[in-house]
């Protein structure tokens, strides 16, 4: 017996199975605390990151961090059409952008910013390259 109750015999035919759709880049965080981490989907970076209630992201990416200085949900990132992009979440010590051969850009809270592969991402006192 089905738990939802009988099957309706009117819905007998097959499922019909769909191919999945294309899979979203993967992207690297190269860490200065030495760590790596693949990334996919959306997510957030801190020392100890929560998402808000009714948000919902992929990954919670933790960060080692002795001197406090990286916020407990410092950073969000996601994708968009293939493109990586992340965003500061109003953090104490705030984040830097620093895409090749581009002068430094401070974030401004909550804006989203797209970043190259190669582009290093200051967040307090540490650091991550995506690649």
């Amino acid at each position: 017996p089905f738990p939802w109750g009988t099957p309706s015999a009117v819905d007998l035919e097959a499922t019909r199975i769909v191919a999945p759709g294309p899979e979203a880049p993967r992207f690297v965080l190269q860490f200065s605390t030495g760590e790596s981490i693949t990334v996919g989907g959306a997510g957030l970076v801190g020392r100890n990151p929560a998402a808000q209630p009714g948000e919902f992201v992929d990954q919670l990416v933790t960060i080692f961090d002795a001197g406090k200085s990286v916020s407990k949900t410092h950073l969000e990132f996601g994708q968009d059409s293939g493109r990586f992009w992340v965003s500061d979440r109003y953090s104490t010590n705030g984040s830097v952008v620093r895409q090749p051969d581009a002068d430094p850009q401070r974030c401004e809270p909550g804006r989203r910013y797209f970043v190259a592969r190669g582009t290093r991402v200051d967040i307090g006192e540490q650091f991550f390259v995506v690649s």
